[in-house]
């Protein structure tokens, strides 16, 4: 009877050790960004396109955009979502355009891997 109390205690104790080691190689890394446009009274503001985008530096000193880009735009709070798969530093504008007035928010993140990243800018 003990043998078989030992054997089962010493399966559950590797059935464990198993499925924790299973679960801690499933690393995130998913690297997120959530922008926040506000304006001067800092009301966030909805229907904002955004822009993240990487200016790099080319060989002969001058700067160029890079290919890799998102856009989305602010929901009724003021938030636009992004989500990458890998590390990178973007350049963050939103513009407020109408018939009279163009405001403009701009700002840097920088993503990490597995991080979220919040960031609020103001339109001006």
């Amino acid at each position: 009877m003990k043998t078989r109390i030992w054997s089962i205690a010493c399966f559950v104790v590797c059935a464990i050790t198993v499925l924790t080691m299973g679960s801690s190689c499933d690393k995130k890394t998913d690297c997120k960004a959530n922008i926040t446009v506000v304006d001067q009274s800092g009301a966030a503001v909805g229907n904002i396109p955004v822009l993240l985008y990487a200016v790099i530096k080319t060989a002969n000193g001058s700067t160029v955009t890079a290919d890799i880009k998102a856009e989305g735009t602010t929901d009724a709070s003021g938030q636009a979502s992004f989500t990458f798969k890998l590390p990178a530093i973007y350049d963050v504008r939103a513009t407020k355009a109408d018939n009279t007035t163009t405001l403009v928010a701009t700002g840097i993140i920088k993503l990490e891997e597995g991080k979220g990243v919040d960031k609020t800018i103001t339109l001006k």
